[in-house]
């Protein structure tokens, strides 16, 4: 019987038939896709004739296509939904990969040719993103090892493979620690918490196969429960087993591989020539260097600190009105933010969250897509991955655009957090192929399922990143969609957000579960009034994982992962009642791989950006200015890694940014 994963998909729009394949499948189409990529790169190198632009650049374009189907579905399904055998596959196929990925940045042949190429390209008549892809193919080759000789490049390839095997390992130990702790409760312990919590928390205790309700450590669930829970003895429990993932000792602690994972990325930079790791990840960066990172997080670090320990204060004497002396304590803040902000805005979540149904959120991204950048979006019956996951056809004028698949819900075989890929990115060459892109979310289930403001933001993120995918309009994959610089990636999904408080968005959607009428003004108002409250404490939970992320890379590697992150928290002046948002051991963008490493930084790096470029719209003709949207879509949703990331924001913006505008957008400007 044919392998579905390895014949041509007759289906809608070329996706991958779900119904059709079985995790039996994976093992065999993954090593028949695997030969004849390496048989591909062999016969690119082998070739007699001399390099062209068509025989090596383009050629390493085309080649792979059945790894990349394989792959695209596997990787799908095994972070959204996992199961043992998806597990062990996974285990197998980071390092088999890893490997595969050395063994062509190694390949001293094919390297000559891209070599070739690059010290004849001012005589190759290049297209600019010709010029750019083979530019960044040659760096690539270079920053891969493939310069190396001897043991050093056999040392390379074992340090690729053990790190792939080591992130697959600590995103696993994650999933498992997550997954495996929930806390019964009694229904005495439900006291205070609101509907949309205690519905959750009785779905989840389903899953786990209680009776009752229960905290589980996904997002959706521990959040509210901090949040409205007056126990505080259950409330330092539940935060306890959420600070402890992925250090409970056992078959699932993080912290030895995160010291090896440190240390094999210092050895690996430190093979290719580069003092340390952090320098070697940024040279490529819009930041550049450690130092520049470093002046933008202390330049945020110091107001937000101070308006954290302000902060504090008040929140310390709400503790000590309710009869506890001592110290605010990270299990606290939550509580007495969420009394504070409905005392001092007179908004309360559990009032707030009816209006913000998913369904009309998902509605409120499509509707502001649509009135920026003319698309469409039609609900698409097709077979998925999983019961919770849904599909659109997204067009523009009549014509297809890309297909968005929405899967919104935590579970149990899901990892946690939220994330935006591309199953299949936009590309001309060697054919013409639209984006098939997906976003994933940890929403809470419910009849109907609601929102938290946050949780609607993270919508609107995720949904940034998937029009970045789905607008892009570029000739080769390499340089499609989100391949930009880390720290550039995160600016569409972070400017979108800008969109959900627009007044006249949530006017039109955030309409109230049960009676469909608009939210009152007053709450409007409200919702934007607090949209800076806490925001001491959010940045300096964010800064303060940047900063230890960027002293795990910047230096020699930590013997002690652990000792020096007490150090660099230290030196901060880190306040008592609030942790990292990441601590190390369950710290999955710098650890499940080598993408946020050195760079978890990005997001606020975009952040400078994004609230630059609303303002830009805000100085022009509003949120829907047509021109800004041509303009934003010309100039970065479209354009891909076309150009670096700093020309293409200056192309839209006519200059670079600097930080006040981040510090004025989080309420952090000093008055």
């Amino acid at each position: 019987m044919t392998n579905p994963l390895l014949q041509d998909w007759d289906t809608p729009f070329g996706l991958a038939p779900f119904d059709s394949i079985s995790d039996a499948d994976f093992a065999p189409a993954f090593k028949t896709a695997l030969v004849a990529h390496k048989a591909e790169i062999d016969a690119i190198a082998a070739n007699p004739d001399a390099p062209t632009f068509a025989n090596t650049i383009e050629a390493l374009e085309a080649a792979g296509r059945d790894l990349d189907k394989v792959l695209s579905v596997f990787f799908t399904v095994a972070g959204a939904d996992s199961n043992p055998a998806r597990e062990a596959l996974q285990r197998e196929f980071s390092p088999e990969m890893a490997r595969h990925g050395a063994e062509i940045s190694a390949n001293k042949a094919l390297f000559g040719r891209v070599a070739t190429l690059w010290d004849a390209r001012d005589r190759l008549n290049l297209t600019d993103e010709q010029a750019r892809v083979l530019m960044l193919t040659h760096r690539g080759f270079v920053r891969g090892g493939a310069a190396l000789e001897g043991a050093d490049d056999a040392r390379m390839k074992e340090i690729k493979a053990r790190l792939a095997t080591l992130g697959t390992e600590f995103t696993q130990n994650l999933l498992a620690d997550e997954r495996a702790w929930f806390m019964e409760l009694t229904e005495g312990d439900l006291e205070g918490l609101p509907d949309f919590a205690v519905n959750a928390m009785r779905a989840a205790g389903k899953e786990k196969g209680t009776e009752g309700p229960v905290v589980t450590l996904a997002r959706s669930i521990i959040t509210p429960f901090l949040q409205f829970s007056p126990r505080r003895d259950l409330r330092q429990k539940t935060f306890a087993a959420w600070a402890a993932r992925g250090a409970n000792g056992g078959d699932t602690d993080n912290r030895a591989i995160a010291a090896e994972i440190l240390k094999l990325r210092e050895e690996r930079a430190k093979l290719l020539g580069y003092a340390n790791f952090a320098t070697y990840k940024l040279e490529t960066e819009m930041a550049g260097t450690p130092e520049a990172v470093r002046d933008l997080l202390m330049a945020v670090w110091e107001p937000a600190k101070a308006r954290a320990e302000k902060d504090a204060e008040t929140l310390t004497a709400m503790l000590h009105e309710d009869g506890f002396n001592g110290d605010l304590e990270p299990w606290d803040w939550r509580y007495y933010a969420a009394r504070l902000r409905q005392r001092d805005h007179d908004l309360d979540e559990a009032a707030l969250k009816p209006y913000l149904q998913l369904d009309r959120m998902i509605e409120a991204a499509f509707a502001c897509a649509n009135r920026l950048f003319g698309l469409e979006f039609s609900p698409l019956d097709v077979p998925l991955y999983h019961p919770d996951a849904r599909a659109w056809e997204v067009t523009r004028g009549g014509k297809h655009v890309a297909v968005f698949i929405g899967d919104y819900f935590a579970r149990g075989s899901k990892r946690s957090g939220a994330w935006c890929s591309a199953m299949r990115s936009q590309a001309k060459f060697p054919d013409e192929q639209a984006p098939v892109v997906i976003n994933v979310c940890n929403f809470a289930k419910g009849e109907p399922a609601l929102l938290s403001y946050d949780d609607a933001r993270t919508l609107f993120h995720e949904f940034g990143h998937a029009l970045h995918q789905m607008l892009s309009d570029v000739t080769y994959e390499s340089i499609s969609g989100t391949s930009v610089a880390r720290d550039f990636v995160e600016l569409p999904s972070q400017l979108y957000e800008h969109w959900l408080e627009v007044p006249e968005v949530l006017r039109e959607f955030a309409t109230h579960a049960e009676t469909g009428a608009a939210m009152p003004k007053d709450m409007l108002d409200k919702v934007l009034g607090a949209a800076n409250f806490d925001m001491g404490f959010q940045t300096v939970e964010y800064v303060a994982s940047a900063l230890v992320d960027l002293a795990f890379h910047d230096g020699d590697a930590p013997a002690d992962p652990m000792a020096k992150q007490a150090e660099v928290l230290a030196e901060l002046g880190m306040p008592h009642a609030i942790i990292m948002r990441h601590a190390t051991p369950h710290f999955a963008h710098v650890f499940a791989g080598d993408g946020y490493s050195s760079a978890y930084y990005s997001y606020m790096w975009s952040e400078v950006m994004d609230a630059d470029a609303f303002a830009a719209f805000e100085e022009a003709d509003g949120p829907f200015d047509p021109v800004m949207a041509k303009r934003l879509e010309d100039n970065i949703l479209s354009t891909g890694g076309s150009q670096e990331a700093d020309q293409l924001y200056t192309a839209f913006r006519g200059r670079l940014p600097g930080v006040e505008a981040l510090l004025k957008g989080r309420g952090l400007a000093a008055e």
